[in-house]
């Protein structure tokens, strides 16, 4: 169980719209909550900086957090996250206590490998296209991954890759797929590229054949 990321905070006794406002404006902090195990919902305030720097890093986002409240640790992930739509900051952030014996359910990133030698697209000239960015999985914390890696290098054009395809580590499992083969969703594929240069120059050099013979009469 790996807890590369360290956030501070403090517990919060004010809540409210009006309230969480004043903290992002006044104080830079913004508000949470912590949730989840046998302890009650704790509101929370983080130093706005702080939670930038560490959003910089992708792992963060399937990485167990050590949750500093007012000088107590608490291991947590992130659960939900809310953005400004139009500037760079973080409205609210949600956490989920973990237990070390208690399995979670969590979205990590899918990194497709070997995309330059995919088959595909060296051979037959196609693109690929992802269906899918994340993976909702279930795991104990020990075994979380940071990411999930999903190879094309064999993806044919015209083929498609499903969750069922991809190797899991050890002690993952997917949630989607838990709920039965109807669940077993595309997350890429290889399609043909769009446009047709080479019949549209045929069809130029045709044109021009014709043009010419009609101008000898």
């Amino acid at each position: 169980m790996s807890t590369d990321f360290t956030l501070n905070a403090k517990g919060r006794e004010v809540s409210g719209k009006g309230a969480s406002r004043r903290l992002r404006r006044l104080a830079g902090e913004i508000p949470g909550i912590v949730y989840g195990g046998k302890k009650d919902p704790q509101s929370i305030t983080l130093v706005h900086k702080d939670v930038l720097k560490a959003l910089e890093n992708e792992a963060f986002y399937s990485h167990i957090v050590r949750l500093d409240i007012d000088g107590k640790s608490q291991d947590v992930v992130l659960k939900d996250l809310q953005r400004h739509p139009a500037k760079t900051a973080i409205l609210h952030m949600d956490f989920l206590r973990i237990s070390k014996t208690t399995a979670l359910t969590i979205r990590v990133p899918l990194h497709f490998i070997n995309e330059d030698a995919c088959v595909g697209v060296k051979q037959d000239g196609g693109i690929i296209s992802h269906t899918m960015s994340e993976l909702e999985i279930q795991c104990l914390p020990k075994d979380l991954p940071e990411y999930i890696e999903v190879d094309v290098a064999a993806l044919a054009l015209g083929e498609t890759l499903h969750i069922s395809d991809i190797k899991l580590p050890l002690g993952v499992e997917s949630v989607a797929l838990n709920h039965g083969s109807d669940h077993d969703l595309p997350i890429a594929a290889v399609n043909k590229l769009k446009g047709g240069g080479s019949e549209a120059s045929d069809n130029e050099a045709s044109g021009d054949g014709e043009t010419d013979s009609g101008s000898e009469g």
